[in-house]
Parts: C-alpha cells; structure tokens; sequence
C-alpha cells in the first residue's frame, strides 16, 4: 500500500492535472481535450487521457483560440481557487498578438463611396437614365 501513495507522488493523470489547473471546467472535458488531440505531451500528441505527468514534463495545450505552454511543477491534490492553480505550472506561452494585429476590423478598408450606391443614389441614377431615354424618344 505504502508503495502505491508514493507512484501518486510521482505522477499524476493529465486529465486530473488539467483540470486541477483550472485549465478546462470538467475532468470528462479534459479527458475529451485529450482524446481529441489537443495536447502534447513533451511535444509528442497523446491521445490516452490516463497518460501520467510529472513535474519538469512540458504540456501543449490546444485550445479555442489560443494555445497554452505548461510547465508542470507539481501534481494537484485538489481542484482549489486559482492561486493554488497557477502553483501547480510555470506558464511558458509566448505571449498573446498585439489586438491590432488579430482583429477582424485591422482588415484593409475601401474607399468612401466606392462600395453599393446608396437609395439615394439610385434614385438619381434612375432620374439621370430616365431623363436620357426622354430625349433618344
């Protein structure tokens, strides 16, 4: 028995250390991160969500929009606040682009008048056209 709380010390499932590190809400959504591919595990993709982890092992994480770089320091005895979270890794992501460079509007903008005619426009276009095939008749 003595020997099975000290491999408990050793490692831990990277589904339980996920979500020990707050890094996803559930243990079944970090077994599903997992299984889906969405970690690597000392940059090797695991798809096996007991796969142990130890301290000084480096975690991949592929997330929605941003990806995340673990350092695991130790294994978590409990889900807790998130102080006692960001005890358990050493965050080594680069950091984040700078908001202009990712957003949707930092996208080239035309020319002012240079899209759809407006209802305005249109009437006058109308009136102009209107007005030419008055004088061919």
């Amino acid at each position: 028995m003595a020997e099975a709380g000290q491999e408990g010390k050793k490692g831990q499932r990277i589904d339980k250390w996920l979500f020990f590190a707050r890094v996803v809400k559930s243990r079944s959504l970090a077994a599903k991160l997992v299984s889906n591919g969405n970690v690597r595990f000392n940059k090797v993709k695991i798809d096996q969500p007991s796969q142990s982890v130890r301290p000084g092992d480096v975690l991949t994480i592929s997330l929605d929009r941003r990806i995340l770089i673990y350092e695991v320091i130790s294994g978590g005895e409990r889900r807790g606040p998130a102080e006692e979270a960001r005890k358990l890794y050493i965050d080594i992501s680069p950091p984040p682009l700078p908001k202009d460079e990712n957003r949707i509007d930092a996208l080239p903008k035309r020319d002012a008048g240079s899209g759809r005619p407006t209802k305005r426009e249109r009437r006058q276009v109308d009136r102009l056209m209107q007005g030419e095939n008055d004088e061919t008749d």
